[in-house]
Formats: C-alpha cells, sequence, structure tokens
C-alpha cells in the first residue's frame, strides 16, 4: 500500500472531534426547549437560575412551566400589552447590562436577535395578566396566591405531555 493510501486510512479511522452548537432539552406543550433557549434567557436575566444546584436544570424547569401555562394562556386569549408595557420590559432587560455591546454579545452567543426577546416579553406580560386575572389572594397575601399557581401549574404538567431529555452533567 503506498504512503498516501495509508496516511489517507488514518485520517479516516481517527474519531473526528465534535461540539455541541446545540441540543434539545425538553418539548413541553409541543414546544422544543434548546440549550440555547436555557442559557439565553439565563445570561439575559428573564429566567434567573436558583443560587444552589444546577443552574441550566433550574432555569428548564422554569422554561417548561412557562412553556405549559403559555398553552393555556393562549386558550383564553387574554389582551396584548401596550407597547409602552413592553418597551419598558425590554429596556429592563437591556439595563441589566453594563453597555449595548454586553447585550449585544450576549444575543449574538444565543442567537436571539432583539425582535426574539421582545416576544419573550411580550408573552411573560400576558402570562402576568392572566395570572393577575385568574389568581387573586382577597386577603392580598402573595403566599397563598403562590401556592395556587403552584398547584395549577402541577396539574398542567399531570395532564400536559412532557418530555424532558436533560440530564445533569
Amino acid at each position: 500500500m503506498a504512503g498516501w493510501q495509508v496516511a489517507g486510512l488514518m485520517v479516516l479511522a481517527s474519531p473526528v472531534g465534535a461540539e455541541t452548537i446545540d441540543r434539545v432539552l425538553a418539548v413541553a406543550a409541543g414546544q422544543l426547549i434548546m440549550l440555547s433557549d436555557v442559557v439565553a434567557v439565563r445570561d439575559l436575566g428573564i429566567v434567573p437560575a436558583t443560587a444552589e444546584g444546577d443552574p441550566v436544570g433550574s432555569v428548564l424547569a422554569k422554561l417548561i412551566d412557562r412553556e405549559l401555562m403559555l398553552a393555556e394562556v393562549d386558550r383564553y386569549a387574554p389582551p396584548e400589552p401596550d407597547n409602552t408595557d413592553i418597551d419598558r420590559e425590554v429596556a429592563a432587560v437591556r439595563s441589566r447590562f453594563a453597555s449595548d455591546k454586553a447585550f449585544n454579545d450576549v444575543l449574538a452567543r444565543s442567537g436571539f436577535a432583539p425582535a426574539h426577546v421582545r416576544e419573550i416579553v411580550r408573552q411573560n406580560l400576558r402570562l402576568r395578566a392572566y395570572l393577575d386575572q385568574r389568581f387573586t389572594a382577597p386577603d392580598g397575601g402573595q403566599q397563598r396566591r403562590q401556592m395556587l399557581i403552584d398547584d395549577w401549574v402541577a396539574g398542567l404538567r399531570r395532564r400536559t405531555p412532557v418530555i424532558n431529555l436533560y440530564s445533569r452533567p
């Protein structure tokens, strides 16, 4: 066998290093939740990770719940938020960064466009309006209200298929 043929076989036989660009972590209410989604909303401060434990797992759990809640919200179609409210919330996200460059760097790493951030904010405002309408605590007790919301989300999890492919590294 000629030298170049042996070298060619060695190249073909050597393992190729693969880099994970993105991956599906879960499917909730028919929506894919990608690793890039989890990292982006965490880095943008839209969905904070818990102080301890697995930051990807904690943000993923919140995104799964969010998708389940949004599917329910879409069934009842609450009013659209005002553009001024959306602008204010987008500005709050941007204000978490020292500069526009820092904000744009997070967007570039995640593959998010500013319009995507705006859509997430719009959905969050719709969800907030729905929760405020549906879960009022007559005595003003936030703890009681959160307990009602948690029970509702637990019911959504029981009756809606969720595929969680994430395993902690």
